[in-house]
């Protein structure tokens, strides 16, 4: 059992709260937004009218409940009535310094969000939260594998870096040889990067003749994009390759941070920055609350934004909440059991059995033969049956057995999918997309009546 060390919290007192005053100061802050927010956000200001609710009724924990849901969904009908930002705003959207999208929106309208100055000083702080728990300092040099464009992802890890006082490397939209070069050269200590890039970068590494667990001094690696970030097999992939330790956290455009982090104690899980959010987890049909370790539907109230209040917003992420005493850091903050466990719009239904390309990407990353996958959902054009394909690049200098791997493949994917059969396919070097933001491996083809 590791101890807490003397310089273990970025905010000590905080993060030790004890449950009760750590409430109470949840509620405090919750009746301020939402005051706030049905003052000076006529988007929220018409919801809480038409659930006929106010911020003078929340009096218990319990009156949460009278808060109606937010959903994207809601957001962008806004957005699409009222462009380009919609009646969420609290402030002029003149006070903002600057503008992001959501990621993955090619075809559809991007959501689009504000933030001010005080804004950004509080985004920076949650990912410093993160940051220190695993144990960055100001001695580390920290390289953001990134592209810094609209897309929100790293840039409060970049500010935070500063915050914490590190020497920070900005790899913008360098070529992955030249980030890689970047590593060694610099002497870097830390990498933030999606899992999916952090591979990526140990398979050009390799191809370069580099040998990153050896000729690198990174020991940290901060994840987050992806809910692999907490898949085992993904995390000791990257561990040998590395020769590191790489922790998980996880964030949203619409709160323009994160909200979780992984400590150096590594639990099994991430805590929640609960100072600075309300998590619930709740039925995702009922919207019913669960308990503890219980999986759910994650509902987030964020209490940093000032120009768009975030008030019990439907995440869809599905989420395993468990009591921050599982953890041996000394936080109050409760814990995430495995992270982002998948989301609700993320399950695919084939032939009466539940398909999640999360499930898929562990059993898959079980091997290290494999260097990149993906899944295809498709239509039988004889039988009109709907049918799942796993596509799989091998990793180079690997003597793999090729019919031995593809059986045993199956067999595993077929026990953990109820025996529904998944065929699974070898694809050709280079044929699979490498990705540096959020992977999309996903790929569905079915013909849709």
């Amino acid at each position: 059992m590791t101890a807490p060390r003397a310089d273990e919290y970025w905010n000590p007192k905080n993060e030790t709260m004890p449950r009760e005053k750590l409430r109470a100061l949840q509620m405090g802050k919750l009746r301020e937004l939402c005051a706030w927010s049905e003052e000076r956000s006529p988007f929220h200001k018409e919801r809480f009218a038409a659930a006929k609710f106010s911020s003078a009724q929340l009096k218990t924990w319990d009156d949460i409940r009278r808060i109606p849901f937010m959903t994207r969904e809601d957001w962008m009908a806004s957005q699409a009535a009222s462009p380009p930002y919609g009646t969420l705003p609290a402030c002029d959207p003149s006070v903002a310094i600057r503008y992001h999208t959501t990621s993955g929106t090619t075809g559809k309208m991007p959501l689009r969000a504000l933030d001010g100055t005080r804004d950004w000083e509080w985004i920076a702080d949650m990912w410093c939260y993160g940051f220190h728990a695993f144990g960055v300092r100001p001695a580390d040099t920290v390289l953001i594998a990134f592209s810094y464009a609209q897309f929100i992802g790293f840039w409060g890890a970049h500010y935070a870096n500063e915050k914490l006082g590190a020497t920070v490397i900005p790899s913008g939209s360098l070529p992955t040889e030249t980030r890689v070069k970047l590593i060694v050269d610099t002497g870097a200590t830390v990498l933030c990067a999606t899992p999916t890039y952090v591979l990526r970068l140990a398979q050009v590494a390799r191809e370069m003749g580099v040998d990153l667990a050896k000729q690198s001094k990174v020991k940290r690696i901060i994840l987050s994009g992806e809910p692999s970030g907490s898949v085992p097999a993904v995390r000791r992939q990257i561990d040998t390759a590395w020769n590191s330790e790489c922790g998980d956290t996880a964030g949203m455009t619409e709160i323009g941070t994160i909200f979780m982090f992984e400590c150096r104690h590594r639990p099994g899980g991430t805590h929640v920055i609960e100072d600075h959010f309300i998590e619930e987890v709740v039925n995702p049909e009922t919207g019913a609350p669960v308990g503890y370790g219980e999986k759910g539907e994650r509902v987030c109230t964020s209490f940093g934004r000032g120009i768009l209040p975030l008030i019990r917003y439907r995440s869809c992420d599905i989420v395993e909440k468990r009591p921050a005493a599982e953890c041996t850091c000394g936080r109050t903050f409760d814990i995430y059991f495995g992270g982002i466990q998948t989301r609700v719009d993320d399950m695919h239904k084939i032939r009466g059995t539940n398909v999640y390309p999360r499930a898929i990407e562990a059993i898959v990353r079980e091997h290290a033969e494999i260097d990149e996958f993906q899944l295809v959902l498709w239509t039988n054009p004889d039988s009109g049956r709907e049918e799942v394909t796993v596509r799989v690049e091998l990793r180079q200098g690997f003597d793999v057995e090729w019919a031995t791997m593809e059986r045993h493949l199956a067999k595993e994917l077929a026990e953990a999918h109820e025996n529904l059969r998944i065929h699974v396919e070898r694809a050709g070097e280079g044929e699979l997309p490498r990705f540096e933001l959020k992977a999309k491996r996903l790929v569905d083809k079915r013909k849709k009546s």
